[in-house]
């Protein structure tokens, strides 16, 4: 079981007549935040069922996959990791290997940090109750790919209960960060602490926040909010 089997299996699924709209899709333009990434038009269900199948590859070969220039490569990587995970014996293992191709630079689109990031980095740091410093040190980096895995690695901490108040500190840090990608992380985030927890958590940030947080954040944390708390807050971003 290898990377280059990897490769094969994801080959079978590839249709070129998506690559346009994918590369569309995942901004890889010039100026886009994918700018220069490549793709061969494999969707992410197909994806995911040649990860199950390779879910016991190794280290080694997974970070063949991290190390390739293909999208849907390095998103592979990230997934089988995902999925080995639960029963894996050496967990820090994975972990290392996710966070080293974070800092290199591999975890590079939204597709991949939304679909592993928690389920790696944030499964780890509540199961083995390791500190949670990492998560600031992302966040307070210059790559978008870097915060973003700060913060949605957090969400793995709501899903599972835990206090939200890791949540709403990186939700500090990066609540006036101008790149989109980081404006819809950031109200995501929020408006599940307000979801999952209490909403009164959500509305005491906004209260501080909501006059001059980007307005895309704004909008995310409020998407299941009464109108009248909506238009409440709203109304604060453009009296501002």
């Amino acid at each position: 079981m290898t990377a280059a089997d990897v490769i094969a299996a994801l080959n079978e699924y590839a249709r070129p007549h998506a690559v346009d709209f994918l590369q569309h899709f995942f901004k890889t333009h010039k100026g886009g935040y994918g700018e220069g990434d490549l793709f061969i038009g494999v969707r992410v269900p197909p994806t995911r069922i040649v990860c199950k199948q390779f879910k016991d590859l190794s280290l080694p070969e997974v970070q063949k996959l991290f190390d390739s220039a293909i999208h849907e490569h390095r998103l592979a990587a990230g997934l089988i990791l995902t999925y080995q995970y639960p029963k894996s014996t050496d967990k820090k293992a994975i972990y290392d290997l996710y966070l080293k191709n974070v800092w290199g630079g591999r975890v590079n689109n939204w597709d991949i940090v939304d679909t592993t990031a928690p389920k790696v980095v944030g499964r780890y740091l509540l199961e083995a109750d390791a500190p949670r410093d990492i998560l600031f040190k992302l966040a307070r980096s210059q790559d978008v790919w870097q915060k973003r895995t700060g913060i949605l690695s957090s969400f793995y901490f709501l899903m599972k209960g835990d206090d939200p108040t890791i949540t709403l500190e990186l939700a500090e840090i990066l609540v006036d960060d101008k790149h989109d990608m980081i404006q819809k992380a950031v109200g995501w985030m929020l408006r599940e602490v307000g979801k999952r927890f209490d909403t009164k958590l959500l509305t005491d940030f906004l209260d501080q926040h909501a006059a001059t947080m980007p307005r895309t954040a704004l909008r995310y944390a409020l998407e299941h909010l009464s109108p009248e708390t909506k238009l409440h807050y709203m109304q604060r971003k453009n009296n501002a």
